[in-house]
């Protein structure tokens, strides 16, 4: 019988519906069925499979899968549940989802840069007061994490006057931004910034990266935006210095159980934005195309698309 890929997932179905219909169009030769739905002889005969929050017991009834490929860029739930010995995961590398990215780190940006925060509580207490006008060129962005994602946004934000630092484990040069690496140079550049952008994967290396020293190191006044995960932050810790006031901001896409629940402080501190993770929505087109190139280019040569660092965790 002719090969199937097999579609696990745990979303909504309206959702897998638009997926399922993305992915018929880039991949008319290729059969893509839900898990759910595969006969137990598609199910022994699959080497390939299309993934987005897959239960991890439905993924090991695959025996015979050789890669896997991620409808997100972040593979951490992935990573975590993964056999040593398991099928190559291949993260979702889209360049309209690094563009997404860029555009609400900029616009979030914008929303600190002109206060609108505080503008906010001002109408819910009927005040009229114009707060000092700060430009771009004075204040300085810190990007947490230079990947894909973190690379196109520190350069959207560059492009509109902003200072731009930049961090990353390992060293990195990026155009246009002051970089710096380590446990060091992460201190070195929360000092300095005015706004903070989290974009790196969580890893057991990111968990709990902006704990209560970290967040202390800020420079005060400073506002953070966490676009990455939620387990990045200690929401406990973060909370104490928006309640110091040592920050003045949080705006958060990402949390440590989403749903965010009804009776987290989050919702109604005055000084956080609750986003409900919209920052980077996956396209179904174009990652259906990225999906269509790899599969492709597999089918031709029998080499994988270059996969995630187990180890490394992305």
């Amino acid at each position: 019988m002719s090969e199937t890929i097999a579609l696990v997932s745990d979303i909504h179905a309206e959702q897998e519906a638009g997926y399922l219909s993305a992915l018929a169009a880039a991949l008319p030769n290729e059969t893509i069925v839900p898990f759910r739905s595969m006969s137990a002889e598609q199910r022994a005969h699959a080497r390939i499979a299309i993934v987005a929050n897959p239960n991890p017991a439905d993924v090991a009834a695959l025996p015979n899968l050789v890669w896997v490929q991620s409808l997100w860029a972040g593979v951490e739930q992935l990573v975590a549940a993964w056999p040593a010995a398991g099928p190559q995961i291949v993260r979702l590398v889209d360049e309209e989802m690094s563009r997404t990215m860029a555009e609400a780190v900029l616009a979030w940006t914008y929303y600190l840069q002109r206060d609108m925060p505080a503008y906010a509580r001002q109408q819910r207490d009927c005040v009229w007061y114009q707060r000092a006008y700060r430009k771009p060129s004075a204040m300085t962005v810190g990007v947490l994490g230079l990947g894909a994602l973190g690379t196109a946004a520190a350069a959207r934000v560059a492009h509109a006057g902003f200072k731009i630092a930049g961090w990353s484990r390992s060293a990195k040069e990026v155009p246009e931004v002051a970089t710096f690496s380590g446990d060091d140079g992460l201190i070195d550049m929360l000092r300095i910034s005015d706004i903070v952008v989290c974009l790196v994967p969580l890893t057991v290396h990111t968990r709990s990266l902006l704990n209560a020293e970290r967040l202390t190191a800020m420079k005060p006044g400073a506002a953070l935006i966490n676009f990455s995960r939620g387990p990045v932050v200690v929401t406990n810790h973060l909370l104490a210095a928006l309640d110091s006031g040592h920050l003045s901001h949080a705006v958060l896409d990402v949390f440590d159980e989403e749903p965010l629940v009804p009776g987290s402080r989050l919702w109604r501190h005055p000084q956080v934005t609750v986003l409900p993770h919209i920052s980077a929505p996956t396209d179904f087109k174009t990652a259906a195309a990225v999906i269509a190139t790899n599969i492709a280019a597999y089918r031709a040569t029998g080499c994988l698309p270059c996969g995630v660092n187990i180890a490394r965790g992305y």
